[in-house]
């Protein structure tokens, strides 16, 4: 993926991601909703981190496409 689609998945994982919250926050959120919510999270998380990989890249002159989308175990580890 190029930084603009990276930047195209993460705007529809955020509109899906606040449509979620919509319904939990308002009480209708079903247990799917839940887990998708959930799973949403890590998409997004998995998004920023390889664009932050592909810019670091381009950064230190290195080729941004050898980035590589990490599993969701690495990038839900990272501490804050």
């Amino acid at each position: 993926m190029n930084d603009p689609q990276i930047h195209s998945s993460i705007e529809q994982l955020v509109a899906e991601e606040h449509e979620l919250w919509e319904r939990e926050s308002s009480g209708n959120a079903t247990e799917d909703d839940q887990r998708r919510l959930k799973t949403v999270q890590v998409s997004l998380d998995q998004c920023w981190d390889l664009l932050r990989q592909r810019r670091a890249r381009r950064d230190a002159g290195l080729d941004p496409d050898a980035a590589e989308e990490r599993s969701p175990n690495v990038v839900e580890g990272y501490q804050q």
